[in-house]
């Protein structure tokens, strides 16, 4: 959706005519289960009602939506249904930068907690795309708010839903009716159970495309749908605006998404053309065709005093305008570079966190730290390492010094180093590269869990097998590589050739075991020890990486002798 409307659907023949072929050249790709009413709306097989009944026309309200399809792929357009379409044109293709962010972010909230939802990040930009054009091509502050209010038409009945204001106009600045709000196309009454803080600030605002990202996830993703099959996505999809049409669109966009799309920085991004009430926009994505309310606030609570919405009314001829001021830079815009701050190396042992975390100062030309930008760390290389939380990408914004400090790294099963990249969220500029290293997992002490005395007759074998227990720092060593040797002597490691052994898989004599590991905590119970018919004590070592070692003794004596002599007779008696 566009801002604010100012236009509403003609109800002359010739919409009438250009709607009915509409509908026509969407029909073939009608999905499952659906059938449409004599308005063209749409009702869903099986298709779940909202959790909240004041959320009976969808997320939107029924509001209207932009109809432009993906670019395609040959120079020019296919043949259309008679109606005017212009050129595609590359920057269609892109997502701004903050906007593809808070769509990945959104949908990786939700598959940690809701995974049996399967939401893709396409799914949002296909929906984002449909209501807003992508937050009108991206303008959106660091924090993902849009810099200027987007506004449906108030419902009141007239070409539209009939909504009376839930919200005092705390969101939408109408105390009369409710339109629709931000990049994902809220109504009041919807966002009141459905909103969520998607950036952290405390605050849920369906201006930020954080938070209106979140909420669209979650809303897709309630009543237990699984959006990895058609059947439930177009249950999810309708239940968002429940027409055909727009299901139809918003799967053609998703379908392109997910062959792939790039990122465009903040701010360049166009709006669509053609909107599903007859209006368009102006062509310009910095001058929507209808005016929007000023957005430099969070927005109030309902009950709170509403904005007084601009007024509309074009000036009388003659009268002098005012040249509308000049936009200042946005805090993005001011960086020259991305440099380091401090950050100390990096390095962990596999499995563990990384104590250090990347800190990254957004500096001007002049050398002066820039608040309130977002930076992206990448994870590039061949490792398993991950943010916490499992993602290889994380954001973070800068603080009033214009540093960032990334979430902490965790060490994967991999070994070696790998990079992480720093690029700031909207812009290209130069930003650092910082190494990480991961280590083996290593013990500093070695120690068996018990006792007692290890023994065995010639040819024979031990009655209790040798258990270990590995540390490093005081605490339990799992997954630790192992090594076991049968050696000669303490002061010989060299590995023996008799006494006691273990047997391999096809019962073969061994005395040195390697690829062993500690489990979960930190044990290691040894393979059985037998015995040849060498008698005398042997050493069996046991290392690990890192350096602990423990020498155990074994050994191999015969049987003792317990039989009882035989009591001399008593001499008898003469």
């Amino acid at each position: 959706m566009a801002a604010q409307f100012g236009r509403r659907l003609a109800k002359g023949a010739t919409t009438t005519a250009v709607a009915a072929l509409a509908v026509a050249a969407l029909s073939a790709s009608q999905a499952p289960g659906v059938t449409a009413d004599d308005n063209g709306r749409s009702t869903a097989a099986g298709a779940e009602a909202s959790p909240d009944p004041s959320a009976g026309n969808g997320a939107t309200g029924e509001s209207p939506y932009y109809t432009d399809l993906p670019p395609l792929n040959t120079p020019s357009p296919a043949p259309t249904d008679g109606t005017s379409t212009s050129a595609p044109v590359e920057s269609e293709a892109g997502i701004p930068a903050t906007v593809l962010d808070a769509y990945k972010k959104a949908a990786a909230e939700l598959q940690e907690s809701k995974p049996g939802c399967n939401l893709p990040w396409q799914l949002l930009a296909a929906i984002g795309q449909v209501e807003s054009g992508q937050a009108r091509g991206g303008r959106v502050d660091a924090d993902g708010t849009t810099t200027s209010r987007i506004l449906g038409p108030q419902l009141d009945g007239n070409g539209f839903a009939l909504i009376k204001d839930t919200d005092n106009g705390a969101y939408d600045g109408n105390s009369a009716y409710d339109s629709a709000v931000g990049p994902m196309q809220f109504i009041p009454s919807t966002w009141a159970w459905a909103g969520r803080d998607g950036n952290g600030d405390g605050v849920k605002d369906p201006n930020n495309v954080y938070d209106a990202s979140l909420a669209a996830g979650h809303y897709l993703c309630r009543n237990g749908w699984d959006l990895s099959t058609d059947g439930d996505l177009d249950r999810a999809v309708l239940s968002y605006n429940p027409s055909r049409a727009y299901l139809n669109t918003v799967r053609s966009w998703l379908e392109y998404f997910r062959k792939g799309t790039h990122e465009i920085p903040d701010g360049t991004g166009t709006v669509p053309d053609s909107r599903s009430d007859g209006s368009g926009s102006s062509g310009s994505p910095s001058t929507p065709s209808s005016p929007s309310t000023p957005h430099t606030s969070k927005p109030s609570r309902p009950g709170s005093p509403s904005p007084t919405p601009p007024s509309t009314t074009p000036p009388s001829p003659g009268t002098p305008t005012t040249p509308p001021p000049t936009t200042p830079a946005t805090p993005t815009q001011s960086v020259d570079h991305l440099a380091d701050s401090g950050t100390a190396k990096l390095a962990a042992m596999a499995g563990d966190a990384f104590t250090e975390k990347i800190s990254t100062k957004a500096e001007n030309a002049a050398g002066k730290g820039v608040a309130k930008v977002r930076i992206r760390y990448t994870i590039v290389g061949d490792t398993d390492a991950t943010f916490t939380g499992g993602e290889k990408v994380a954001t973070a914004l800068t603080d009033s010094s214009g540093v960032a400090t990334a979430p902490a790294l965790q060490a994967g099963e991999t070994t070696g180093s790998f990079a992480v990249r720093a690029t700031l969220i909207g812009r290209t500029v130069t930003g650092p590269i910082y190494s990480a290293t991961v280590t083996q997992r290593v013990a500093d002490t070695l120690v068996r869990t018990t006792d007692t005395a290890l023994t065995c007759t010639p040819g024979g074998q031990f009655a209790d097998a040798v258990q270990v227990k590995a540390t490093y720092k005081k605490a339990v060593a799992d997954k630790v590589a192992v090594t076991a040797t049968l050696i000669k002597s303490a002061d010989d490691a060299t590995e023996n050739d008799k006494g006691p052994y273990f047997k391999d898989a096809d019962g073969k004599t061994v005395r040195t075991l390697t690829g062993l590991t500690t489990d979960a905590d930190g044990l290691l119970k040894l393979p059985q020890l037998y015995s040849d018919d060498t008698t005398g004590t042997f050493v069996l070592r046991v290392t690990t990486a890192g350096g602990a070692t423990l020498d155990v003794t074994l050994t191999v004596a015969a049987a003792a002798d317990t039989s009882a002599s035989p009591s001399p007779s008593p001499s008898a008696s003469s």
